[in-house]
């Protein structure tokens, strides 16, 4: 059994048609499946990603219509990260975003990665990574996540030179999302908090078997250990990281729109998510039952501070009840809702859907 690397992540929007404007006309995805939450029906669950919504690239929204803002914190997610090659496609993101008036912090330089940070418009913290240069960049291969990295004096937040970076752009304007910006390779890592390292430790690196591939502390709160779990040798699309706070000082996570309801890691198929489930039960987890979601199966538990999480199939993939040329353009139902279409829909605000273009 192995955890094959990241597979969705499912966040609370309050407004729908707002949200796909947002994550296709502004960030280039696109919408790869229109749906509802199978538990509660009255209310859509959108999916977007590359072009057929590969594991690794979805991220989803359950619609809450004019939900209040939920809060950040411990049992949450802090934010997720999408993925481009290089500082180039950074600073070009940087300045096609100013240019939408959304406003981006950095490019800061985290060792492994360089990094912008922006937020959508339910308030989601979104960055965007490059691949590189990756875990090693501070120890061999070999030992990576085996010993305490102190983060390089620099590029802390005491040590930067933070007017240098929030200057720093691309120095033309970008007139549509290019080939080279475009963010189809899905996300770069999750960053969620913790209020015990190591008890994350012993969720997602002994009992789920994912490698820790760095100890570190947050570049912006040297009081916050900063972990990452990951496969390999921490490739992007593949890892988790957590920030360990003090109850003392961080509350818990409060749901709302902006918050992130649930991410979930991929298993190969349904015999070894089965095998997984049995396992968690072993070690006293509480586990949901296998769940249909038409377009992979899933379980549900919870991290060791209540943060649900999710592991899920690889397929069968979003393209199992319309062409993928046609993904995302009509609301669909799983068959047992089908017979509830017209009740459903009459719940339903009709959304608008922009054409989608690979960049």
């Amino acid at each position: 059994m192995k955890i094959l690397g990241l597979h969705h992540i499912t966040l609370v929007c309050a407004d729908a048609q707002r949200t796909v404007d947002f994550y296709t006309q502004i960030l280039g995805l696109r919408l790869v499946k229109q749906t509802v939450n199978f538990d509660d029906p009255g209310s859509y669950h959108l999916y977007f990603g590359n072009e057929t919504g590969y594991p690794g690239s979805a991220i989803t929204f359950f619609e809450w219509p004019n939900a209040r803002r939920g809060r950040s914190g411990i049992g949450g997610a802090h934010h997720f990260a999408l993925r481009v090659a290089d500082g180039d496609d950074l600073l070009k993101w940087k300045r096609w975003l100013t240019d939408h008036q959304v406003r981006v912090k950095g490019p800061y330089d985290r060792l492994y990665f360089k990094s912008i940070y922006f937020r959508d418009p339910d308030g989601s913290v979104i960055e965007i990574a490059t691949d590189g240069p990756g875990m090693t960049a501070d120890e061999d291969a070999d030992k990576i996540g085996t010993a305490f990295r102190q983060p390089p004096p620099e590029l802390t937040i005491d040590g930067r030179d933070e007017a240098r970076i929030q200057a720093e752009t691309w120095p033309e304007a970008v007139e549509q999302i290019t080939g080279d910006m475009a963010l189809l390779n899905g996300m770069h890592h999750i960053s969620a908090i913790s209020s015990n390292i190591r008890r994350t430790e012993a969720f997602f690196g002994e009992l789920l078997g994912m490698r820790r591939v760095k100890m570190t502390t947050d570049f912006d709160d040297a009081d916050s250990a900063h972990w990452y779990w990951g496969v390999d040798d921490g490739r992007p699309g593949t890892l988790i990281t957590y920030f360990e706070r003090s109850p003392a000082n961080t509350g818990y996570a409060q749901m709302g729109a902006g918050q992130t309801h649930h991410f979930a890691l991929a298993v190969a198929d349904e015999d070894e998510q089965a095998d997984w489930r049995e396992k968690l039960i072993k070690a006293g987890y509480r586990v949901s039952p296998i769940m249909d979601r038409v377009y992979f199966k899933s379980i549900y538990t919870n991290d060791p501070d209540g943060h649900i999480i999710e592991l899920a199939t690889i397929g069968p993939g979003f393209a199992l009840d319309e062409p993928v040329e046609e993904l995302g353009r009509r609301l669909r139902l799983p068959p047992w809702l089908e017979v509830n279409r017209s009740t459903i829909e009459s719940y339903l605000r009709p959304l608008v859907i922009p054409d989608w273009r690979a960049g």
